[in-house]
């Protein structure tokens, strides 16, 4: 909870992250001071909790707000010693902010001298509901699960010798290399009419066999169906191929939406209110 000076911190941090979102007050750079002290037209020197000002078309805005931590509604003598306070410095924009709330005549007081009234507080329940009292979302629980590649251990494929015997100048009697890159040798499947790369055929095997964990195989059925490499292309006479499913990485999280909201600021003459949250502001009717 905040309390005393804190709580006028805490007013002027929501305040500035209130400034600091408005697109047109944004290059105004402004920055709220407190304990801002002002001499009145009598050389008195009053002290406000909140001060800060810009210039817009050759007039100066001036704003000063009076924080009060009180733990009970603010009664209209508080008003009025705010509006005696104010009295003798022109051109002074004055806001009253407190956590409870306000009196009724408080209220009518100070709506009757332009006072804005703030409540200014740490968040509730209410803050969780839309306007038709249903509860919004505040804790996100959620896991996230990701499934690495699979990985193939063994291609074996049978050539069909007669095939390479008529039709290449290849020898069916030396064994044959691989290229070293798997976007380097391809599946070229007639029947089916489907080319694809080793690369391809892994990609596809991780997302038909990511359930099935540990070490896989199927054949490869092998119609009317080619390996190709950079080198030559033969027929398969089959195909078999071996490859590891990895156990898929799980991690569940939560997240507290409730720790990223900094504070409300309640608007009581214009009936809305404000949530400020660490990287967002959320305006409420």
């Amino acid at each position: 909870m905040v309390a005393g000076r804190d709580y006028e911190i805490f007013v002027q941090n929501l305040q500035q992250a209130l400034l600091d979102s408005e697109e047109f007050l944004k290059q105004k750079n402004i920055r709220i001071e407190r304990n801002k002290k002002i001499a009145d037209n009598f050389g008195i020197v009053r002290e406000f909790d909140l001060y800060w000002e810009y210039e817009l078309g050759g007039v100066t805005y001036k704003t000063i707000i009076e924080c009060k931590d009180y733990s009970s509604r603010v009664s209209v003598e508080k008003i009025d010693a705010l509006i005696g306070k104010i009295r003798d410095i022109p051109d002074l924009k004055p806001v009253f902010a407190t956590k409870v709330g306000y009196q009724s005549g408080a209220k009518l007081k100070a709506k009757n001298n332009k006072i804005e009234l703030l409540v200014v507080r740490e968040q509730n329940d209410t803050d969780w509901e839309d306007e038709d009292g249903t509860p919004l979302i505040k804790i996100i629980n959620a896991n996230i699960t990701l499934y690495s590649p699979i990985r193939v251990t063994g291609f074996k494929p049978v050539i069909d010798a007669g095939w390479a015997i008529e039709n290449t100048d290849f020898d069916v009697e030396k064994p044959f290399s691989f290229p070293s890159l798997n976007t380097e040798l391809f599946i070229d499947d007639k029947f089916k009419k489907n080319r694809f790369s080793l690369f391809d055929l892994e990609s596809k095997l991780t997302k038909e066999y990511q359930d099935k964990i540990g070490q896989q195989s199927i054949t490869y059925d092998c119609n009317d169906a080619y390996i190709e490499t950079p080198s030559y292309k033969l027929k398969l006479h089959s195909l078999k191929i071996e490859f590891i499913v990895p156990k898929p990485f799980s991690n569940p999280f939560t997240v507290d939406l409730s720790k990223e909201l900094i504070g409300v600021i309640e608007y009581l003459h214009k009936d809305r209110k404000t949530t400020v949250f660490r990287d967002k502001i959320v305006n409420h009717k």
